[in-house]
């Protein structure tokens, strides 16, 4: 699948734990990537602070402004979720402030590695939660370079205002750097309107709408038992399906041979 992204508008809830729900209950090989310049949560938070030692984006992008060694240092970074099958690796986030101003020069470098990995044996596609857009040193080539660009919103008022401005401001990105159309969809998060009405006040396609869940948002976000059946695990789940038929056909629609003109009799 590539990279498919997670981006919210400011006050927007839910990005890291749909992309972590998704990450825990997809089908298929994959990398959870924190690419939020605010900060990763995932290894304070769901993991506990199990782990000692630097670990994540900050220490890579460090490396790599140092001695531009990223493809042989990715794996060691990253953290298997479902050990020990590697079917699951985060790569954990800045934690350190000071890693920020390093890893933003380094986006566009970071958004081509990903897409090689849905290249390599064995391939893996890549789940990038680029967090809230509107920070210092938003991960934009990631999005430009996205498969699939889910914009995670509540369906309340406030935060359709809000996300309102963002899409409208990644519409207008990507036309200026020729990003081909159909990468966008909304990702609904919570009760409040409906889809089509969603769909309709936004001008998006609504891809899915995961359920007000507290207690497996607790567990994602403070760490605890992660229990398959609970609501937001089955739609995150069920969230695969979509985006995969949304890739395909964009896979083939890209694909298509483009018409070549015949020259006139001579």
């Amino acid at each position: 699948m590539a990279i498919i992204a997670l981006v919210a508008a400011k006050g927007s809830p839910g990005v890291t734990t749909s992309a972590l729900a998704c990450a825990l209950t997809w089908h298929r090989r994959l990398v959870l990537a924190e690419c939020d310049p605010s900060g990763g949560s995932v290894l304070a938070g769901y993991l506990g602070g199990a782990l000692d030692g630097p670990r994540g984006i900050g220490e890579l992008a460090v490396g790599e402004l140092r001695d531009g060694n990223l493809e042989t240092a990715f794996w060691s970074q990253l953290i298997d979720l479902d050990a020990p099958n590697r079917e699951r690796l985060l790569l954990p986030g800045v934690v350190d402030p000071a890693q920020a101003g390093s890893v933003a020069p380094l986006w566009q470098r970071f958004a081509d590695f990903f897409t090689g990995l849905d290249r390599g044996d064995p391939r893996y596609d890549v789940l990038v939660d680029c967090g809230r857009l509107y920070v210092a040193g938003a991960p934009w080539p990631v999005l430009r370079t996205a498969s699939v660009v889910l914009v995670v919103t509540g369906a309340r008022l406030p935060d359709l205002s809000a996300t309102r401005a963002l899409v409208r401001a990644v519409e207008r990105d990507f036309v200026e750097h020729r990003v081909p159309p159909g990468t966008l969809r909304l990702l609904l998060v919570g009760d409040g309107h409906r889809r089509s009405e969603v769909s309709k006040a936004l001008r998006l396609p609504v891809i899915a709408r995961l359920p007000h869940d507290p207690r497996t948002a607790a567990v994602l976000t403070m760490g605890g038992t992660v229990r398959a059946g609970r609501p937001l695990l089955r739609a995150a789940s069920a969230l695969e399906v979509p985006v995969g038929a949304l890739l395909d056909r964009r896979r083939a629609r890209l694909a298509w041979p483009v018409a070549q003109e015949v020259p006139d009799a001579v």
